[in-house]
């Protein structure tokens, strides 16, 4: 979920790393490890280094988690618009060289990714238009590699104790994920619907897994700023929701070691081929 520990302003968004750092247990926990098998079948056989980029790196989480499980020599590209969680990933991922790069992760093209053996990114997709995925789409098949993208919301979240407010605080909170804001119109839940057209339009094969949070009692602090994350995401698209009250009820609820949240996300794994692209569709105003 991509909307608590957020700052800045829409387009340009910075993460605080306080909720990086909260979430990455419960985010490596969710990978999809199914699509590891088929990654590893689709990576260069050169004998060099493996080159990865990894779009919207953070704090590296995603590399602490994969770069173990590849099983080859590596060396990773941070790439982050945020120069303050570049400067934290530049040496948090063992066993690997690495280098950073600041910039906008929308502007690259496939002459920018060339000599990439893999692309990946975790909790980005939902953040993005549908112009900005099918651009990425074009320069990572254009590029050749694979791509492995993590984590995208797929809008659905699952409470337990069941609480008669919950319907309405998920809708409003999907609402708020697909919202227009500074001339673009997030995908939210919709991302990884349109990022397997973007790439199946231009030949790749694509799979996709589930990749869902499962939040007991012992998550508690991630729950519950989760929970205020989600409530206020929603009240921002819905003022009329009893945002105070309903946050009240379940922050009680994980105080008391008795809320269980499913948050579901899904991975995607796509492997380019030689195929032409097909026609590029328009954009659409409700994705």
């Amino acid at each position: 979920m991509n909307a608590a520990g957020m700052t800045g302003a829409p387009g340009a968004e910075r993460f605080a790393p306080g909720w990086l750092e909260l979430r990455e247990s419960a985010d490596a926990a969710a990978r999809a490890t199914d699509l590891l098998g088929p990654l590893r079948a689709h990576l260069p056989a050169s004998p060099g280094r493996l080159v990865v980029w990894d779009l919207g790196c953070g704090t590296g989480s995603l590399g602490r988690w994969l770069a173990g499980r590849l099983d080859v020599p590596q060396h990773w590209i941070l790439h982050d618009r945020d120069p303050d969680l570049l400067e934290r990933a530049r040496d948090a991922i063992p066993g690997v060289t690495t280098e950073t790069r600041a910039g906008d992760i929308t502007r690259l093209g496939a002459a920018d990714l060339a000599g990439a053996g893999l692309v990946a990114a975790s909790a980005l997709l939902d953040l993005l238009t549908f112009d900005e995925v099918d651009a990425l789409a074009e320069a990572i098949t254009g590029a050749g590699c694979p791509a492995l993208l993590t984590l995208s919301v797929a809008g659905r979240v699952e409470l337990d104790p069941y609480d008669p407010a919950d319907a309405e605080f998920a809708a409003a909170f999907n609402a708020h994920q697909r919202r227009e804001t500074g001339g673009r119109s997030l995908l939210g839940p919709d991302a990884v619907t349109a990022a397997t057209e973007a790439f199946e339009r231009r030949g790749a094969a694509v799979r996709t897994s589930p990749s869902p949070w499962r939040l007991g009692p012992g998550d508690a602090a991630l729950a519950a700023e989760w929970l205020r994350g989600w409530v206020a995401a929603a009240c921002e698209e819905r003022p009329d929701l009893p945002g105070e009250e309903y946050l009240r009820r379940r922050l009680d609820d994980c105080a008391a070691g008795r809320l269980s949240v499913v948050v579901h996300h899904r991975d995607l794994l796509a492997v380019p081929s030689c195929r032409p692209p097909g026609p590029r569709p328009k954009a659409r105003g409700t994705r």
